[in-house]
């Protein structure tokens, strides 16, 4: 079992775009190639009426709450709710049109994950994945709880649907605790810590909240593992894919293989063929 180091660090830097929306880059866009199969990942601080109607294609989008109520509404009349905890993973595929809204009065404090769907899955059907905090399945050691939204941990799987092999685990550790967390061999990965601090990977490398640790890669091995260690109480979301190792090209809320699909995305946007 091949020993995953941390191959970077850094912290989050957050910008003031409007009075009711801050927000920061936890994966920048544009590292397409280095973040495969994930294209972005956005924290954000908002009100009601930062995201109105928009349209995706081409994705699928992961929203993790971390406060605040979020209500979801789409072009076809479906509509959520999450809750601190909760995520939603939404394949956009061939299209939707849809906002993300905190409730009257909330301000909404979320993780939005972007993951590219490969180019046989770009037109797949659109669906909406709520995944409930208190209705994922955990995994329980000595002072540690991981919380699986997607793939599995040591043997605990979600039933998550998805198009393209991804883990996501929420991990809370009490101070002093240990937990390794198993990967494939060949995904790519990173951890965010939301709270507290310790030590993460093979050469037991230090963080605190608001960092952001770029796993290294295992090589050829095919299974892998990374270990976390809490120096206080801690909670760090771990997300690893599989590369799709395509083509990018991506313009504003689409993401396709080429130019020609993204003046596309466009057109069928603007002829209502998204509705």
């Amino acid at each position: 079992m091949k020993q995953r180091g941390i191959r970077r660090i850094h912290t989050v830097q957050y910008q003031k775009n409007s009075p009711i929306h801050t927000n920061g880059f936890i994966l920048e866009p544009g590292n397409w190639k280095e973040y495969d199969p994930f294209l972005m990942l956005a924290e954000d601080f908002f009100q009601k009426g930062t995201f109105d109607f928009h349209p995706h294609r081409g994705i699928e989008t992961v929203t993790y709450v971390i406060e605040g109520t979020l209500e979801h509404a789409d072009n076809k009349a479906g509509y959520g709710k999450l809750e601190p905890g909760d995520v939603q993973w939404m394949t956009a595929g061939r299209g939707v049109i849809h906002k993300e809204d905190p409730a009257e009065g909330s301000t909404v404090h979320s993780l939005q994950l972007w993951v590219n769907l490969p180019r046989s899955q770009k037109m797949t059907e659109p669906r909406y994945q709520n995944l409930r905090s208190n209705e994922m399945p955990v995994r329980q050691e000595e002072g540690a709880v991981v919380r699986v939204f997607s793939g599995s941990s040591k043997g605990v799987h979600a039933p998550t649907l998805n198009h393209v092999p991804v883990t996501m685990v929420e991990i809370v550790l009490e101070p002093g605790a240990v937990v390794t967390q198993d990967l494939p061999g060949n995904y790519n990965g990173f951890l965010y810590i939301l709270e507290g601090s310790g030590t993460f990977g093979i050469d037991s490398m230090e963080g605190k909240a608001g960092q952001v640790l770029h796993l290294s890669s295992a090589n050829d091995h095919s299974d892998s593992e990374v270990t976390v260690t809490a120096k206080e109480k801690l909670r760090v979301l771990l997300y690893a894919g599989q590369p799709v190792n395509e083509p990018v090209v991506a313009y504003g809320p689409f993401v396709m293989n080429t130019e020609e699909e993204i003046r596309q995305a466009f057109e069928d946007y603007r002829s209502g063929k998204f509705d």
